[in-house]
């Protein structure tokens, strides 16, 4: 049996309960595993998303926190906080004592002080601050620079692709009529980048200035000693916010009327070599795709390999190929050669994916000539410029939609963060860069592709990528792929990119421990690891669910605590699915409005209980409609365990 953690969430480490504390009119809470000041808020209004210290490597990558000696202490209308931090990772030994008081105006603050116990290159050590995206985006605040003069400004609306603040030594903004608040920061240079480029849902202030040159060298023995200081200002604030009674349980609803079509969905080849069973071909068959992800770099000789077995289990699948072509200087060869052996491969192709070898985002010039050749292959799949990297680097760097047929880029979540709140808070700011990428591509389809759960490779990196030891997983593996989170996150991201209207997305692998499904032959590592051999896993059910309604609309849907709950809303041939995910390791009661509800709808689980059983026979869970509930006025009443999906038909279900 897989253990419970590992079912719900990825690790069998028992989860270290959030502290609640409260400064004055201000509640926030504190984790104890990483040290994150999280949800600074008064009463309903956010003022802080999380404040944290960040050791970043040469490589961009986060040195990982352990927290020791921690002490709490409760005072009058405050608290007082004292920990101890260790960041050690390959040559990087870094400690640092913390502390994080709230006195009773609502003053935070929070200190770190640091010593270098080893010598070594870092891109980044210090505080990070984020603001929320849907609570300040647009917004005007005020910055005081570090020579004491005032920019007076706004949070950007659009994401912005360069950074909409330097040289900052504290901010201040309205955090409601009458309520501001005002951050200032010590110890460094600070200055803020909009973090919706890498779908985190908030607006970062970090130090030290990109501008400077990095990595540098830290000396062992280097002090390092920073603060960030919270002080809110409130007028009338008897006024202003009114004690509210909590209303227990989170409402979800439902619009009336669709509002896009559900967008084309794909997988990518597995990155193993092994090809597919006929068990795997036919449990992939029933998720419905509409094409299949492969990458080419057309500078390897044995590309054409990758190019038959992306055919063959295309064809196997009875999909066409989304065909990502990576291009040196020798472009014209190596088109040239690739037509050759489409001709002999005879592959169907939905899209063609341009990519620059040596370049971010794809180059006119490249595109141009990738695209009077290919159509000499087939005339009707589309050729399209975008990057194969973050949304932020098309942001940055536009590709040629004047000529091209479509826009794309990828997705991953955990760029900066990579705990499971930090996780669900990216859900959000996909339909962000989908808002955005429209500057971009005009009236182009907008392609996301791929989106994964850990990134595929550091296009940021100064230096070469270490390997990962013999027990430990490969940077591109995340052990939430085969968890019930796994299936809720994948669930919201399809949520909000189809209702952001995006054209086409290609999820994961198809098979293996970056796919919906384990390999036949079971992991290579399965203790750090531990699916099971041939199982399917959470989330290819919510694939599959999604999959029955493929052709269909989504229907604009909102909850009232996304972070906790949230979900989607699919019809076609006037039957309505909505399919709800718990993202939270608590209980979650919900009710669900919903015009199309009549007076009994059909509730199917996957929770904990049913999971593993779930992921051993999907052909007999898929099988289970569901019971059927009684509804009331259009409403009904949902109960969903820690990190649970439920799916809620309106009638009998769509079979694909």
């Amino acid at each position: 049996m897989i253990p419970k953690g590992i079912l719900c969430h990825g690790t069998d480490e028992p989860l270290k309960k959030a502290i609640k504390l409260r400064a004055g009119s201000l509640s926030m809470i504190f984790e104890p595993a990483s040290a994150f000041l999280r949800c600074i808020r008064m009463e309903e209004k956010e003022l802080v998303r999380g404040i944290y210290v960040a050791v970043r490597d040469r490589n961009w990558d986060t040195v990982r926190s352990k927290v020791s000696n921690l002490k709490v202490e409760y005072t009058q209308d405050g608290f007082d906080i004292s920990f101890e931090v260790e960041c050690i990772e390959r040559e990087i030994v870094f400690f640092w004592t913390g502390t994080v008081i709230g006195d009773p105006e609502g003053r935070v603050t929070f200190t770190m002080d640091g010593i270098a116990r080893s010598t070594f290159l870092r891109n980044r050590i210090g505080f990070c601050v984020l603001h929320p995206m849907q609570e300040y985006a647009g917004k005007p605040c005020s910055v005081e620079k570090v020579d004491g003069t005032v920019e007076h400004g706004a949070f950007p609306q659009y994401i912005s692709p360069h950074q909409p603040f330097k040289d900052m030594r504290a901010i201040a903004y309205e955090v409601a009529p009458g309520i501001s608040a005002e951050i200032r920061f010590d110890g460094d240079i600070f200055e803020m980048e909009d973090q919706r480029n890498w779908t985190d849902a908030s607006f970062k202030t970090y130090c030290t200035p990109l501008e400077l040159p990095f990595p540098i060298e830290v000396r062992e023995g280097t002090r390092i000693v920073q603060s960030v200081t919270l002080e809110p200002t409130v007028e009338a604030l008897g006024e202003i916010l009114e004690l509210r009674e909590d209303t227990p349980g989170v409402v979800f609803t439902v619009e009336e009327n669709p509002s896009a079509r559900l967008p084309h969905i794909g997988l990518g080849v597995a990155s193993h070599d092994r090809s597919l069973s006929e068990r795997e071909q036919a449990q992939l068959k029933k998720l419905n795709l509409s094409h299949l992800r492969v990458d080419l770099d057309l500078t390897e000789p044995n590309y054409g390999d990758a190019l038959k077995r992306a055919a063959s289990e295309a064809e196997e699948l009875g999909l066409a190929l989304e065909v990502a072509l990576f291009l040196s200087e020798a472009a014209q060869e190596e088109l040239t050669s690739l037509l050759e052996g489409l001709k002999k491969v005879k592959p169907r192709v939905s899209r063609w994916l341009v990519f620059d070898a040596t370049a971010k985002v794809t180059t006119n010039k490249t595109l141009r000539l990738a695209r009077d050749l290919l159509k000499e292959y087939q005339r009707d799949a589309a050729v399209g410029a975008g990057t194969n990297a973050y949304f932020a680097e098309l942001n940055r760097e536009h590709p040629p939609a004047e000529v091209s047929e479509l826009v794309c880029y990828s997705i991953n979540p955990q760029v900066h963060a990579f705990d499971d709140a930090s996780l669900v808070e990216t859900l959000e700011a996909q339909a962000e860069t989908v808002e955005s990428a429209r500057r971009i591509a005009g009236d182009l389809p907008i392609v996301v592709t791929p989106v994964t759960l850990k990134s595929r490779f550091n296009p940021n990196a100064t230096g070469s990528e270490p390997a990962p030891k013999p027990d430990e997983l490969p940077s591109q593996v995340d052990p939430r792929q085969m968890s019930l989170l796994g299936a809720g996150w994948t669930l919201g991201s399809i949520k909000y990119l189809s209702e952001s209207g995006v054209h086409s997305v290609t999820y994961y692998e198809t098979t293996g421990w970056r796919g919906v499904m384990e390999a036949e032959s079971g992991p290579p590592l399965p203790e750090q690891f531990r699916s099971i051999p041939g199982a399917v896993f959470p989330l290819y059910h919510v694939l599959a669910d999604v999959g029955e309604f493929a052709g269909g609309e989504v229907i604009p849907s909102s909850s009232s605590s996304s972070l906790d709950v949230d979900g989607m809303a699919l019809h076609k041939d006037g039957l309505t699915r909505i399919i709800l995910a718990n993202l939270s390791s608590q209980l979650q009661h919900v009710r669900l409005e919903c015009s199309s509800l009549g007076h009994y709808a059909r509730v199917k689980y996957l929770s904990a209980i049913n999971a593993e059983e779930a992921m051993h026979s999907p052909e007999t869970f898929r099988i289970e409609s569901g019971l059927l509930q009684q509804t009331a006025n259009r409403q009904l009443e949902i109960c969903l365990l820690p990190y649970a999906l439920a799916r809620i038909d309106t009638g009998d279900p769509v079979h694909g």
